[in-house]
């Protein structure tokens, strides 16, 4: 089973009204999708933005995005036992104040990559594309040194250090997709690109702590049939993103939620077979729309609206 969330501001304001006015109480918590680069979180400030959320009736049912996971750790670097220390401790803080979900990447040196923000889709809404040919060039980044397989170890340690914290804490990770998917980008290896290789990091720790969070957008662009990879992960899913793409890992644009090529009603009747608990999913990387600025591409507020509405929409009619 899944249930819609939102990302919302670490701070309150319409979002949050809007948010609830759709019945929607499950708080999903990334400031880098507001333009904030926050990583660091002391227990006292997520205690308060708990409280906060709370207060209002909303749950904070994940943490994205913004977790203290560095790139010492990812690339098994001098120093990544200490950060190690402090991921660690991050989770017995979530775990203290009933945070469920946290997650986490492994992209090092070069993150979410996409090359075009203005491309226009239905009705002149604005989606964003990658195009791998317009990623090329510039001076080497230094975690491409690095092999597929040494990144994998990274993981490997990062994964049996934590994952027992996390299941004394209560609290589930869920790796995200590399986006994109792609084998190297920049030439700085990739791991977390197709189901495969998620069977071999779940296989690490064999644990529901260890999960998958399941980006229905990098999938796709793996070729992998959504509906499929949803039944084979089944609980090992602890937390979804909500959207599609035209495409392949090489070259995508993201499209409207009712508009790609994903039979989306079987997507998420395979949600509700295979997964057991109750999971978080949030629509992502929506059109801008009529009367928004365009100035933060796939995070405005009225295509965030639509997708709900759609989202629930599939919900009744597999329910």
């Amino acid at each position: 089973m899944v249930r819609p969330s939102l990302v919302l501001p670490p701070e309150p304001d319409e979002r949050w009204e809007l948010a609830k006015q759709m019945g929607v109480t499950d708080a999903v918590i990334h400031p880098l999708e507001i333009g904030d680069d926050k990583t660091n979180w002391t227990f006292d400030e997520l205690r308060q933005l708990q409280n906060w959320l709370e207060g209002d009736g909303i749950e904070f049912s994940v943490l994205e995005g913004s977790v203290p996971l560095t790139d010492r750790i990812r690339l098994g670097l001098a120093g990544r036992d200490e950060d190690i220390e402090e991921f660690k401790q991050f989770l017995r803080d979530c775990g203290e104040l009933g945070i469920p979900v946290v997650c986490y990447d492994w992209m090092a040196g070069v993150r979410w990559a996409r090359t075009g923000a203005h491309v226009e889709s239905r009705g002149g809404s604005l989606v964003t594309e990658f195009d791998n040919a317009d990623m090329q060039g510039g001076p080497p980044v230094p975690a491409a040194e690095k092999s597929h397989e040494e990144i994998f170890d990274a993981l490997a340690y990062f994964l049996e250090e934590v994952v027992p914290v996390a299941e004394e804490a209560g609290v589930k990770l869920g790796l995200h997709p590399d986006d994109p998917p792609r084998e190297t980008v920049r030439d700085v290896p990739r791991i977390a690109n197709s189901v495969e290789n998620y069977d071999r990091i779940l296989d690490v720790v064999d644990s529901e702590h260890n999960g998958v969070t399941f980006c229905q957008g990098n999938f796709a662009a793996m070729g992998t049939d959504i509906p499929s990879a949803i039944r084979h992960f089944g609980d090992r899913i602890n937390f979804v993103h909500f959207r599609d793409i035209e495409g392949d890992e090489d070259a995508f644009v993201e499209t409207w939620h009712d508009d790609g090529p994903t039979d989306m009603h079987a997507a998420m009747a395979a949600y509700e077979e295979a997964v057991a608990d109750e999971v978080p999913m949030r629509p992502d990387h929506v059109p801008t729309m009529a009367g928004e600025d365009n100035s933060n591409p796939g995070y405005h507020t009225k295509g965030r609206l639509f997708a709900i509405g759609y989202m629930r929409g599939l919900l009744d009619s597999v329910e």
